[in-house]
């Protein structure tokens, strides 16, 4: 019997959660409780209400989606990337790295905005630490060297680089449209990725 991989884990308990949450007739204070929002890091904001512990809503708003467009965005970039990157790196470097990129992705959204005090929801952080590790794992590389910098670094610049003009022109566009979108979460979330591709193959390897 052939063995779930724990990228279709997480896209299937993510697409359960966000549909119910959506659904549900309170999903506005669902998304509220259960969104990362910078000022209740900063101790700057007391909500009324059961909230998620504070510690734990880069976990909880990864669950909770905007919208079906926001949900299915999110989880069709994660399964594709995902399974590539889940043969490289093994099941337990999947759920690691996903882990790790949502708390990166919340807290270089928090740098971005410490007293913000909108909630982000969505697995945008967690999904682009994996699209980064897969970047950098399966991407062709034509970098080369630059004096004393190694072709690996200029590559891994690029992609960085790649990513986040990408991020912040995207931005700029949705915010035109009155649409804000946690971009600083997109970025962190990527720079996890490319900085623990390597290692996490290691690991995996070395515990073969």
């Amino acid at each position: 019997m052939r063995k779930v991989s724990a990228t279709t884990v997480i896209v299937a308990v993510t697409v359960a959660v966000s549909l119910i949450a959506n659904f549900a007739p309170n999903v506005a204070q669902i998304q509220y409780a259960a969104g990362f929002i910078p000022a209740r890091v900063s101790g700057g904001l007391l909500l009324p209400g059961p909230l998620v512990p504070v510690w734990a809503t880069p976990l909880s708003s990864a669950l909770v989606h905007g919208g079906l467009a926001h949900l299915g965005m999110n989880m069709l970039m994660l399964a594709f990337t995902g399974q590539e990157t889940e043969r490289a790196i093994g099941a337990k470097g999947m759920v690691t790295l996903y882990l790790i990129g949502a708390y990166v992705g919340c807290a270089a959204q928090w740098l971005a905005g410490p007293m913000s005090t909108a909630p982000m929801i969505g697995a945008s952080g967690a999904s682009s630490a994996v699209v980064g590790a897969y970047s950098l794992l399966y991407g062709r590389q034509r970098a080369k060297a630059v004096g004393p910098i190694p072709a690996q670094l200029v590559h891994i610049a690029w992609l960085a680089a790649a990513w986040i003009g990408i991020n912040l022109l995207m931005g700029f566009a949705f915010l035109q449209g009155g649409i804000d979108v946690a971009i600083w979460a997109h970025i962190g979330g990527f720079l996890i990725g490319l900085a623990l591709a390597r290692p996490m193959l290691l690991w995996r390897w070395r515990h073969a």
